[in-house]
């Protein structure tokens, strides 16, 4: 209880990133593969002959239908994690359907969770910090701004062009996935780097812990059903037959 995880991963980095990045003492982590089948549309024995689904059932060990035994759970959190794109927003609901559908009894008792990564990562001099919402990166930076006691200068994107460092005699700046397309702002003589995520998908294996998988630092959404007859309604205009 409360510490054994079971990360369902969907993209091909998420999955290397998070199996690399984990604790193996108490996180498991399943690669999807694709979409799964959605089984808004199907009935259960087409939906048990699925490889993703059944690998699923399988892992979680509760069973499902009338055989369905929460007890058997073998994970305390089962963890969402999927790109922030249009394809992990779509793989992420074919999940809550299937859970909703077949297996409320985990979302009702509060197991089932969404992965939130930063949107941000702020860093000036030796202090870093990320922020999860766009009020959260103001508050750092005002933050920042009245520890400094400096104003907050217009924000200007940091190109490294190694041509142009050429040309001046300097030395070439090395591009990584860290610095190019940086946001760099100046507060007083304090360079404040703000770096933009686009999810999951391009984090390496030491930011995802950090940001993501460590029980002492990640932020998490919990699944709940507040309304079962409205989200039953928002499940059918979503997933039905007629989309």
């Amino acid at each position: 209880p409360d510490t054994h995880n079971f990360a369902l991963a969907a993209g091909v980095f998420v999955h290397n990133s998070a199996k690399q990045g984990r604790n193996r003492e108490n996180q498991a982590i399943l690669p999807l593969r694709g979409k799964i089948l959605n089984v808004e549309r199907v009935r259960l024995d087409r939906m048990l002959g699925n490889n993703e689904i059944k690998s699923l059932i399988i892992a979680l060990g509760t069973n499902i239908g009338e055989q369905f035994k929460l007890e058997d759970l073998r994970y305390d959190r089962i963890v969402i994690m999927t790109d922030a794109d249009v394809d992990g927003a779509h793989i992420r609901t074919l999940l809550l359907t299937l859970f909703y559908r077949y297996l409320p009894e985990i979302i009702t008792t509060g197991h089932l969770y969404i992965a939130q990564p930063p949107l941000y990562k702020i860093s000036w001099g030796k202090e870093m910090s990320y922020a999860y919402s766009d009020p959260e990166k103001q508050k750092i930076l005002k933050s920042i701004e009245e520890t400094s006691g400096k104003k907050v200068k217009d924000a200007k994107t940091a190109k490294f062009d190694k041509s142009k460092k050429e040309e001046k005699g300097e030395e070439p700046v090395e591009e990584s996935a860290e610095a190019v397309g940086v946001d760099i702002q100046k507060i007083g003589t304090v360079a404040v780097n703000l770096q933009r995520y686009k999810g999951l998908g391009e984090m390496n294996p030491e930011q995802l812990w950090e940001t993501t998988m460590d029980p002492e630092r990640r932020v998490m959404r919990k699944i709940t059903v507040e309304d079962a007859e409205r989200a039953n309604h928002t499940f059918d205009i979503l997933m039905g037959s007629e989309v």
